[in-house]
C-alpha cells in the first residue's frame, strides 16, 4: 500500500488580543518573588507543628490550654493559607 504524503501543520499560537481575559492574564503572570515558597512553607510547618503540639503537650502550654478546641482551627488555619499559597505559586 503506498504511504500518505506527510504534511507539515504550523502551529496555532493566538494574538493577545484574541485571548480571553483570564487566559491572557495566565499566560502573561510572573513568577512568584524568591521569599514565597519561604513563607508558603513556614505556614504549612507551623499549621502542622500548632496541630502537633496541641496533641502532644496542650495542657502544659498555657496559651495552647487556654484556646481549648480552637486549636485546631489556628492549625488549619495556617494550613489552608500554606496551601493557597501553593496553589498561587509560579
Amino acid at each position: 500500500m503506498p504511504k500518505s504524503k506527510v504534511r507539515k501543520k504550523t502551529s496555532y499560537t493566538p494574538s493577545p488580543a484574541a485571548m480571553s481575559g483570564s487566559a491572557a492574564a495566565a499566560r502573561m503572570a510572573k513568577p512568584s518573588p524568591r521569599w514565597f515558597p519561604v513563607v508558603m512553607a513556614a505556614l504549612l510547618v507551623i499549621g502542622l507543628a500548632w496541630i502537633v503540639v496541641y496533641y502532644m503537650a496542650g495542657e502544659s502550654v498555657p496559651l495552647i490550654s487556654s484556646l481549648g478546641n480552637w486549636n485546631f482551627a489556628v492549625g488549619f488555619g495556617f494550613l489552608v493559607v500554606g496551601l493557597g499559597m501553593a496553589v498561587r505559586w509560579r
